[in-house]
C-alpha cells in the first residue's frame, strides 16, 4: 500500500457499521490502518469491533441511535480518548420506509427524514466542532475527511421513496455545505450514491445470479475501496464531489447546468408571455426529458457487464 492510501495513525468514526455496507466500510479502514469507532443501534457494532481488532486491528464499539443528537458527540469524544484523534467520518446509518406518495404516513417520513438526515448533520456537526477548533489551536488546516452516503434514489426521484429521495438530496446538499464550509480547516467532505447488496435492499437487489462464481458485482467491499480512498491522504484535493459506486465502476457527477433562459421584454413577465416562451419549448418533451437524472441509469450496462469476474 502507498503512504498517501495508509491510514495508520488516523482514527475513523463509522455509524451504520454493524452490517452490511458500514461493516465493509470499517473493516476496510482498518485494513488500511485506522483505529475504526464502530457504530450500530444493536450488538452487532460490538462484533463488528471484536472482528477488527481479532485481525490485529483497533476498533471500539459505540451503540446508539444516529439521530439522537448528543451521540454525535459521544462519537468524537470516544475517538478522541480511545485512540487519540478523530479524522475520518463514514456516515452510513439509514432506514426505508418505502410507500408510494399517495401510500406516505407521517412517520413514514418522520422516521426516515430522521436516520438519514438528521444522523448525518449530527455526526458532521459534532466532527465540524472538533475539527474547528483543533485547526484553530495548531495554527493551520488539520487532517479530516467526511463521506456521506446519497443515493441514485436523489438522482432519480425514485417513485417510491419520496422520502428516501428527499433525505439523500438533503444529504448531498449537506456534503456540498460541509464541504465549503470546512476546507479552510483542512477537512474533505464528499458523498457516495452506493448499490451494495446488503438486508436493507435485498428486496431491490435479490441474489446474486452472477453466472460464475467470481465476486459478486455488487459485494459491499467494492465501495468500501472506494471509501478507504476518500478517506486517504490520497484525496486531499476532491472536496464537495458526489460520485456513482458499484460494480467495477466509479462515476463522478456533473454539477447541474442551466439548460436555457427566459427572459421578459420588459421589466417583468406577464402570464400570457411566459405561455408564449415555455409552452412551445416543453411541447412533446418526454416524460424522462426534465430534471432527474435518468442518464445515470446508463452506467449500469457497463458497470455490471463484466464486474463477477474482476476483482476489488
Amino acid at each position: 500500500m502507498t503512504e498517501s492510501l495508509n491510514l495508520a495513525g488516523r482514527t475513523a468514526v463509522v455509524t451504520g457499521a454493524g452490517a452490511g455496507l458500514g461493516r465493509a466500510e470499517a473493516l476496510a479502514l482498518a485494513a488500511a490502518g485506522a483505529a475504526v469507532v464502530v457504530n450500530d443501534m444493536g450488538d452487532n457494532a460490538r462484533t463488528v469491533a471484536d472482528e477488527i481488532t481479532a485481525a490485529g486491528g483497533q476498533a471500539t464499539a459505540v451503540t446508539g441511535d444516529v439521530s439522537d443528537w448528543s451521540l454525535g458527540e459521544r462519537l468524537v469524544q470516544e475517538a478522541v480518548s480511545t485512540f487519540g484523534s478523530m479524522d475520518i467520518l463514514v456516515n452510513n446509518a439509514g432506514i426505508l420506509r418505502d410507500k408510494m406518495i399517495f401510500n406516505l404516513s407521517e412517520s413514514d417520513w418522520d422516521d426516515v427524514i430522521r436516520v438519514h438526515l438528521k444522523g448525518h448533520a449530527a455526526t458532521s456537526r459534532a466532527a465540524s466542532v472538533h475539527w474547528r477548533e483543533a485547526s484553530k489551536a495548531a495554527g493551520g488546516p488539520v487532517y479530516g475527511r467526511v463521506i456521506n452516503t446519497s443515493s441514485e434514489a436523489f438522482l432519480f426521484g425514485s417513485a417510491g421513496q419520496p422520502n428516501y429521495s428527499a433525505a439523500k438530496a438533503g444529504i448531498t446538499a449537506l456534503t456540498l455545505s460541509t464541504a465549503q464550509g470546512l476546507s479552510r480547516y483542512g477537512v474533505r467532505a464528499n458523498a457516495i450514491c452506493p448499490r451494495a447488496r446488503t438486508a436493507m435492499t435485498a428486496d431491490a437487489f435479490g441474489a446474486n445470479t452472477a453466472a460464475d462464481a467470481g465476486p459478486d458485482p455488487l459485494s459491499p467491499e467494492r465501495v468500501a475501496t472506494l471509501v478507504h480512498y476518500l478517506a486517504s491522504p490520497a484525496s486531499d484535493e476532491i472536496n464537495g464531489q458526489v460520485f456513482v459506486v458499484y460494480g467495477k465502476m466509479v462515476a463522478l457527477m456533473a454539477a447541474p447546468t442551466v439548460e436555457n433562459r427566459f427572459d421578459a421584454a420588459g421589466s417583468a413577465f406577464s402570464p400570457e408571455e411566459l405561455e408564449g416562451l415555455l409552452t412551445p419549448y416543453f411541447a412533446g418533451r418526454g416524460p424522462y426529458e426534465n430534471y432527474a437524472a435518468f442518464s445515470v441509469a446508463e452506467l449500469e450496462k457497463a458497470a455490471l457487464a463484466t464486474a463477477a469476474t474482476v476483482c476489488v
